[in-house]
């Protein structure tokens, strides 16, 4: 269980064992799944972990340690390996700099009405099967996947600087996944919706609907023929937007990377890098998007304007990264949990939307794609390179200004400052999105994160068929 006087209890006793910085972090993270697949219960599981981390800076240098024991004795023990491993490396290591931030102490928790861990298991289950052989009765269904996830994720900072911190996450999704099948041939489409929300948000939808409209999808699909590759005019939705945001250029703008020179980014302050319809946000509470309020240096996460109308203003920073950049702290300190020291993450990073409608950015197409975001595979990112390539969905051909026939999943590649220096009309339709079954993988760390954005349009990319 929490207690805040054991955080205050180990700070103290580090800072009297000599030790200039110390931060402790508590944290308990529950997760719960339900799943079926082809009319069978696959998984119910629940998984609830607990424990501690200190850091420390002693001699200049960093030392870390966690444990899952929340008492005296084990935090002591942790307390001094990590001030041994700071001790062994002070010799060897870079002295620490940190920028200063104002010491931040509240609590806060994210918004719900029914916390899906109290709600009768059995109605989780009949909802997850129902659902699950409504989908898979559809003719051609090779395979019907039906998942409902939960986590709550309670987080505890203290530092020997004054801040105290208590943040509580509860969140919530469904997915579906369906695999159809037609002359020989096999696709797949899987889509999911996931809120910071209670269960009030799984009983506010019908997703006996929701799982037939992403089969149907995949049964249209299966059918259609392949995009003709080559590189033509594009719409981007607002998952496509995200995910290119996200992966090609919200890592390249991540501090750690810029620091070590992995980053395209790199010495490109106040240079043109999009076009002046492009500005880019990572918030840490945002509508749709996953909650962070504070980072796990206690740092608070408010809006932080990466790119503003195609000029990039700044990076994204961790305490240390701003003292060696240069830069302010923006709260984007993130590990996956207590036994993770943090690294430099985003938070909910997207496009901010412009002034056209949606259906405008079609009209002076005269062949190119609708690039759509459901059922999207993800692919392939170099931020030092500033190069991509990932598999998107079933998207749609655009013909003299109107959307046309379905293409079987595409691929979409190219080089991120040049693909963004090529948008030329930005709607007004914002959307972030964020996932419980899904997290940004970096370091070895996996977060949860939102991406987003309003419907783009991009002169010219290259598009490909996604076989």
């Amino acid at each position: 269980m929490l207690d805040l006087d054991l955080l205050h209890w180990i700070v103290g006793e580090g800072v009297k064992a000599g030790c200039s910085f110390v931060e402790v972090r508590y944290q308990e993270l529950e997760r719960q799944v339900v799943s079926a697949e082809n009319g069978v219960l696959k998984e119910f599981s629940s998984r609830l972990q607990s424990g501690l981390s200190i850091r420390v800076v002693y001699g200049g240098a960093w030392g870390f340690a966690s444990t899952t024991f929340v008492e005296r004795e084990p935090a002591k023990d942790a307390l001094g390996r990590a001030i041994s491993i700071a001790r062994a490396s002070s010799r060897k290591a870079k002295p620490v700099r940190i920028a200063e931030v104002a010491a931040a102490r509240g609590r806060v928790a994210s918004e719900y009405r029914i916390d899906p861990f109290d709600v009768d298991p059995e109605s989780k289950v009949k909802l997850i099967m129902s659902v699950n052989r409504e989908a898979g009765k559809l003719e051609g269904v090779a395979n019907s996947y039906t998942a409902l996830g939960a986590l709550r994720d309670t987080r505890a900072y203290v530092n020997s600087e004054g801040a105290e911190l208590l943040v509580e996450v509860r969140a919530v999704g469904f997915l579906q996944r369906s695999v159809a099948k037609y002359a020989g041939s096999l696709e797949s489409v899987g889509d999911s919706e996931s809120r910071v929300a209670g269960y009030e948000f799984i009983e506010s939808r019908d997703w006996t609907n929701y799982a037939v409209d992403v089969t149907e999808l995949a049964r249209e699909a299966v059918r259609a023929k392949a995009a003709k590759p080559g590189a033509f005019p594009v719409v981007l939705d607002n998952e496509v937007i995200g995910l290119m945001l996200h992966e090609a250029f919200g890592h390249a703008s991540e501090g750690d990377g810029v620091e070590a020179g992995a980053s395209i980014l790199k010495g490109m302050l106040g240079r043109r890098v999009a076009s002046e319809l492009v500005t880019v946000i990572d918030e840490g509470v945002v509508e749709g998007g996953y909650f962070v309020p504070y980072d796990d240096e206690g740092v608070r996460k408010e809006k932080t304007i990466v790119v503003e109308e195609g000029v990039l203003k700044g990076y994204l920073h961790s305490r240390a990264t701003a003292a060696v950049l240069g830069g302010q702290p923006t709260g984007n300190a993130r590990a996956q949990d207590y036994s993770h020291t943090p690294i430099v993450r985003q938070t909910n990073y997207y496009m901010a939307p412009g002034d056209w409608r949606v259906e405008e950015l079609f009209e002076d197409v005269k062949y190119g794609y609708y690039v759509r975001g459901r059922g999207a595979r993800g692919g392939e990112v170099n931020p030092g390179l500033g190069t991509f390539t990932f598999r998107v969905g079933p998207s749609y051909v655009i013909r003299k200004g109107e959307v046309g026939e379905l293409v079987r999943a595409v691929t979409i590649s190219g080089y991120i400052l040049e693909t963004l220096k090529e948008v030329d009309a930005v709607a007004r339709d914002l959307k972030v999105t964020t996932s419980v079954f899904g997290a940004c993988g970096k370091a070895g760390q996996r977060v949860h994160v939102g991406d987003g954005g309003p419907h783009v349009r991009v002169k010219r990319m290259v598009v490909g068929g996604g076989r």
